[in-house]
């Protein structure tokens, strides 16, 4: 079965553990769902976060959908002058039949702004 990476992002109001929980978790569900994939097929998740997020690790909010023999890791995003605060990023390989240009990015809570072209 062929790999496909899938994106997505989603951003916080606060830097608040209980909110990364919520957004992370709605954020990988709809990356699922959207992509018609159950958890079995996800090999690896890798989070980053912008360097003003510090409440939590993005990787544990995910382990809350089951994702316990999932390899899952966190990295800061790059610190760059000018871009969307507070922003949770997600790239997520898994096992999918979808050919690569049907494959559904998922942008949440005004992560949209980051992927003008991908706009219905």
């Amino acid at each position: 079965m062929p790999m496909r990476g899938i994106r997505g992002a989603t951003v916080l109001q606060d830097d608040d553990a209980q909110e990364m929980t919520e957004a992370v978790t709605e954020l990988v569900t709809a990356m699922l769902a959207r992509n018609s994939l159950t958890t079995d097929a996800l090999i690896s998740i890798l989070f980053t976060a912008t360097p003003d997020l510090q409440c939590a690790f993005p990787a544990a909010a995910a382990r809350s959908l089951g994702l316990s023999d999932v390899p899952l890791i966190c990295a800061q995003e790059l610190d760059v002058h000018g871009a969307l605060p507070r922003v949770v990023r997600v790239l997520a390989h898994a096992e999918c039949d979808l050919p690569r240009s049907e494959v559904q990015h998922v942008y949440l809570r005004g992560a949209e702004a980051l992927r003008q072209d991908l706009a219905p």
